[in-house]
């Protein structure tokens, strides 16, 4: 492809794509499906606990399944949607998202549950690389593109209230395997009106698809997360061993691939630019912080507290409605101000706020939990918009894609970090209780498990039964929480220097990561999409 250097402003006005604010509604479909999967399943585990059993350790792979694979195959289905068409592989990988979600709803065993969240997370790694890509190609001005950015993140966020409340509805009214079919029709919205709103984009010279280095990305990336998972709840055995070395040389042998091919998958110098390396570090770290959290929160305003499924969806509203807040203004706050103030002002409040949840208890009221997520919502808001923006605005728009999945690979990564890492601290510190005389082994699996077996037993007994279990997953959530908090106040710190000098792009295409107002355009209109 031949190129020529020309001042970004002369063309943007003339790439204004009509329509690109309807293809933009249709692209948050498909956040807000990820998104609401994503919620309801944190909302509908102690009904699975109930009806499937599963154990401690099959509840946290329930957990984090979808994570792994979809961690290990992002920036795999990104390249991927560069070379086939982003608007192919995601309307392909909704309708599969869809029907898959049928398999999570009627699973009868904690294995094949555990298996159709694996499948979800393969459909669900086409998606989100997807949408950011299109978004990259659909909004070519900066200040626009910023607003868009700003949008698909509040529809993220949006999704983690909509979740919740929707699945406390179903909850209350149906078995829980409805709340992964509200995924249908939102599929169907999202591939009848995509056909005929989204364009098609893809990189006009993409090279051959590697699928070497398809497989290195996803051995490695399960089998290191593996690794991290069992070393935290087994401790260093020679399996977990084993499984850290088989992933980290291929993810080495991933890399050298990368660097060594001349169409990469993954163009590996994007990582030699600070800010990109920062604002992608910062996201892993961050998500890794909350994700314990996350979990966790669900599980402990209904079994700990006694709310109902519906109830506790709307107490978790306040981070919705912040990070919805902060995300429509992130992108203007960062001009105003830095990025690196953004972004690190939003980890700071985070961490501080969850360093505040260090001190729930079984009777803690509502305002103050509310307050606290309301402060992680709004921390989180800004930080990922400006993030995400700075990772799209550093990149080609032929290699959205792939760019993209950096940033959400680094996401789900963090995700299944974060469970991995903080849900084994608090599954460990809840094993450790001591029940009264008579107490089952299967209540230290899980505080689903033992409310459950609490039903069986006398009155007395249960009652203590019940409460050493919720003494037990408090004491279980106060350590992750500090745990988190020490990361985001960590990562935030890190961040300021990091995004030092790192700035959004301006109105003439001034910006951090090209480092001037000329960007390489193609000389045949369309060629990038």
């Amino acid at each position: 492809m031949t190129s020529t250097l020309q001042p970004a402003h002369v063309t943007w006005e003339a790439e204004k794509r009509p329509g690109r604010w309807l293809a933009l509604s249709v692209l948050v479909l498909a956040v807000l499906l990820v998104a609401v999967d994503a919620t309801v399943l944190g909302l509908a585990t102690p009904y699975i606990s109930k009806d499937l059993k599963p154990t401690g350790t099959q509840l946290l792979w329930i957990g984090d399944v979808y994570s792994f694979v979809i961690a290990g195959l992002l920036v795999s289905m990104g390249s991927l949607g560069d070379r086939i068409g982003r608007k192919r592989i995601l309307l392909g990988g909704a309708t599969a998202f869809g029907a898959i979600s049928v398999l999570n709803a009627y699973a009868t065993t904690p294995e094949l549950m555990i298996l159709a969240r694996a499948l979800l997370g393969v459909a669900g790694a086409t998606l989100m690389p997807a949408t950011l890509a299109l978004i990259r190609n659909l909004f070519h001005d900066p200040r626009e593109r910023s607003l868009a950015v700003g949008i698909w993140g509040a529809t993220a966020s949006a999704g983690t209230a909509v979740g919740p409340i929707t699945g406390g509805f179903l909850l209350g009214h149906f078995w829980w395997g409805s709340v992964f079919l509200i995924n249908l029709p939102v599929m169907a919205v999202l591939v009848l009106v995509g056909v005929r709103l989204l364009p098609e984009s893809r990189n006009p010279s993409p090279g051959p698809w590697d699928l070497a280095g398809v497989v290195l990305s996803l051995v490695g990336m399960i089998a290191l997360v593996y690794a991290v998972k069992e070393a935290a709840t087994h401790g260093f055995t020679g399996a977990t061993l084993a499984a850290g070395l088989l992933g980290a040389v291929a993810l080495w042998g991933f890399v050298h691939r990368q660097l060594t091919l001349p169409t990469p998958l993954l163009d590996m110098r994007l990582f030699r630019n600070r800010g990109f390396s920062g604002a992608v570090l910062a996201d892993l770290l961050t998500v890794l912080g909350l994700s314990g959290l996350v979990f966790f929160l669900s599980q402990y305003l209904q079994l700990v507290q006694g709310r109902r499924p519906f109830e506790a969806g709307l107490a978790e509203l306040p981070a919705a409605v912040g990070a919805v807040a902060a995300g429509l203004v992130a992108g203007r706050a960062a001009r105003r101000f830095s990025v690196r103030a953004v972004v690190s002002g939003g980890l700071a409040a985070v961490g501080l706020a969850l360093a505040v949840l260090t001190t729930l208890s079984r009777s803690t009221g509502y305002p103050v939990l509310g307050a606290a997520l309301l402060v992680v919502g709004v921390g989180a808001g800004f930080s990922f918009t400006v993030t995400a923006d700075v990772i799209l605005s550093g990149v080609p728009k032929e290699e959205a894609g792939a760019a993209s999945a950096v940033s959400e690979t680094a996401y789900e990564l963090g995700a299944a970090l974060g469970i991995a890492l903080l849900g084994s601290i608090v599954t460990a510190a809840y094993r450790g209780f001591t029940g009264p005389a008579g107490t089952p082994e299967e209540a230290h699996e899980s505080l689903g498990a033992a409310v459950e077996t609490a039903t069986t037993l006398p009155a007395p007994t249960s009652e203590a039964l019940l409460g050493a279990a919720r003494e037990s997953f408090v004491h279980g959530l106060h350590l992750a929480s500090g745990a988190g908090a020490a990361v985001l106040l960590a990562t935030a710190a890190g961040a300021w220097f990091l995004l030092k000098g790192q700035k959004l792009e301006g109105p003439h295409g001034d910006q951090g990561l090209s480092g001037g107002s000329w960007r390489r355009e193609p000389t045949m209109p369309g060629q990038g999409g």
